[in-house]
């Protein structure tokens, strides 16, 4: 039972938001979605930061790609990111190091294609 057990967790997605195969799972789903827009909260209000571009993994790193310019970049172990309950979008939070390691949130609002 036990090694049946073990087999099954690992075919499972990790429920536990804290843990490296969670963060990792949830950067290979958002990956490669192509972005309509990004937002982040500036004095109390979402200002767009940046528009049409792609979400990537290279190495380690997860980049918000947007308006031809890398928007954040973060370790994958590092960021917490959760998806809109519309399903899209994600936000993410990390520290960035892409602007001197400071932690930022951004909303990020995939192109919806029909």
């Amino acid at each position: 039972m036990g090694l049946f057990k073990k087999i099954f967790e690992k075919a499972t997605k990790s429920k536990n938001p804290d843990s490296k195969r969670f963060k990792w799972d949830m950067a290979k789903q958002i990956c490669g979605h192509h972005v309509k827009y990004v937002t982040e909260e500036i004095n109390g209000t979402h200002e767009v930061i940046g528009r049409s571009g792609a979400l990537n993994i290279r190495d380690d790193e997860l980049l918000v790609f947007a308006s031809a310019d890398v928007l954040m970049r973060c370790k994958v172990e590092e960021m917490q990111a959760w998806e809109l309950l519309s399903k899209d979008g994600v936000v993410i939070t990390a520290p960035d190091l892409e602007h001197g390691g400071i932690e930022r949130t951004v909303i990020v609002h995939y192109v919806y294609y029909r």
